[in-house]
């Protein structure tokens, strides 16, 4: 397939605000794809390159040579192009990259260019997530969507069943949890308030304690321990005393979901910097992590992932030593659900996660299965510009511009800026952070930043505004944290906003 197709493909995408629409152009890309190409046009259909990482980044695309007149890049022409890149590595290593990369981009017409580089950065604003592929996938394949998805859950993406949804549905049903393998996550909406959490997720449930940790989810296959983040890297050589910890526990095949979580000498839970420096370091060990498990999805050659939460809990409870699982209620009373909530805040925990226990394990999309609840409101937003400080703030970027994840058209819907809750230590952080991703000069008093970055805003409320396209603005907006284990698609999206205001 020529590269102008997929691109023309994504133009039409981005065109369009209905998801019918988008769903059918993608649909019918991906069904005169051949059975070879699948795997990168599904992934660039999504926006992302096939290669984690391939050391380059937005500078190195600063000084491309002048595009070609007419087109004859091939979806595996860029794809190869980008494994010899990512293979780069050592001594001499910048020059062949920065070769490599002329020679792609002198093969590749204006247009393509454009695109080439969107899908280098992750700006490649089409309006295609993962979920809107999948459902393409399922249109071309003519397969259902709940197999697509499935599927894409136990693969552990939507890249590695794309060839299996044109076998059919019985070659997805065939995908199952290999232990070793990590799926995808569960995730949990939100709720304002614990009473609002337990009317969405039924009657009696479990009421979690929400750990202000790293999700992890460990396999372990006999002496083989494996442990994934929620964004499936491998970090099992960065947290030994987790791998040791699983190693001993009385099976031999099993698949935990958890989170890690470093402790003050108090036993109160630690600043989140504190385990996301701990669990990105691959230095010596200087802080001890430990794990707390919640849900238990495979036992000893048993998948228990379509058994009801009430079944995995009481397998968890069997298999793992109290002080090593989430602190949890099982109630059908409200105000029994309110004490524990307020308990689990003054232990210095951020909330609880109320699930239901009759719901089974599901990836990817939030529904009423489990529902977060926290005492003060937060998004996880999403930087786009940021602005130079004045007085004892000269010389940092400080005022920083925030934006909400539009769905429907993949771009980014402003909400506010803010200064307020950063330490002279995040604002040093956040200075050098913002040059790294600036677009353009950054000798003005403002510099657009490409839409990386996720932070944590707190804020006291949300009122109408004419001054932001989404009608929406924070109020008494302030950092919480810097969420470098969520990306930018994973950030909350504009629907969120506009519910919470609602």
């Amino acid at each position: 397939m020529q590269l102008a197709d997929l691109v023309a493909t994504s133009a039409a995408v981005a065109q369009t605000r209905s998801r019918k629409a988008k769903v059918a152009a993608l649909a019918e890309r991906l069904a005169v794809t051949e059975p070879a190409e699948r795997p990168i046009v599904v992934s660039y259909l999504g926006g992302v390159l096939l290669q984690r990482r391939t050391g380059l980044g937005w500078r190195g695309l600063t000084d491309l040579p002048a595009p070609a007149d007419v087109t004859t890049l091939q979806v595996t022409d860029v794809h190869d192009a980008f494994e010899r890149m990512a293979a780069l590595a050592g001594a001499g290593s910048g020059a062949a990259r920065a070769a490599a990369v002329a020679d792609l981009f002198g093969r590749a017409t204006g247009v393509e260019q454009q695109w080439l580089r969107g899908l280098v950065t992750g700006e490649l604003r089409q309006g295609a997530l993962d979920s809107l592929v999948q459902e393409a996938l399922a249109v071309a394949a003519a397969v259902p969507l709940a197999a697509v998805r499935r599927a894409a859950m136990l693969a552990g993406s939507t890249v590695a069943v794309a060839d299996l949804a044109f076998q059919g549905e019985a070659a997805l049903s065939g995908v199952g949890l290999v232990v070793g393998r990590p799926v995808l996550p569960m995730l949990a909406s939100s709720a304002p308030s614990v009473a609002e959490a337990l009317a969405k997720a039924g009657r009696e449930v479990a009421v979690d304690t929400k750990l202000d940790g790293i999700r992890i989810q460990v396999h372990r296959n006999g002496d083989q321990v494996r442990i994934a983040t929620r964004s499936l890297d491998d970090i099992t050589a960065r947290l030994p005393e987790v791998a040791d910890l699983v190693r001993g526990l009385p099976a031999q095949r099993i698949v935990l979901d958890g989170e890690a979580m470093t402790l003050s000498a108090e036993g109160r839970p630690a600043p989140f910097q504190e385990t996301a420096s701990r669990t990105a370091s691959r230095g010596a060990a200087t802080t001890h992590v430990a794990p707390y498990f919640f849900d238990l999805l495979h036992l000893e050659g048993r998948d228990l992932l379509d058994l009801p939460l009430r079944d995995r809990l009481a397998a968890l409870d069997a298999l793992v030593p109290e002080e090593h699982r989430s602190t949890r209620l099982v109630t059908a009373d409200p105000d029994a659900a309110e004490t524990f909530a307020a308990g689990v805040l003054r232990a210095g925990h951020e909330g609880v996660v109320v699930k239901a226990l009759d719901a089974p394990w599901g990836a990817g999309r939030r529904g009423s299965g489990w529902v977060k609840v926290k005492p003060v409101h937060t998004l996880d937003l999403v930087v786009v510009g940021v602005e130079w400080g004045s007085g004892r703030r000269r010389g940092l970027l400080s005022n920083i511009h925030l934006a909400a994840r539009d769905p429907d058209t993949d771009g980014w819907v402003m909400l506010g800026k803010t200064f307020k809750g950063m330490t002279d230590e995040m604002l040093a952080w956040q200075t050098e952070r913002f040059r790294e991703l600036a677009i353009g000069p950054t000798d003005g008093w403002a510099v657009q930043v490409r839409p990386e970055q996720v932070v944590e805003i707190a804020f006291d409320g949300l009122q109408r505004s004419t001054r932001y396209p989404g009608g929406l603005a924070l109020r008494f907006a302030r950092v919480v944290r810097y969420r470098d284990d969520k990306t930018a698609a994973e950030a909350d999206t504009i629907d969120t906003v506009r519910a919470l205001a609602r």
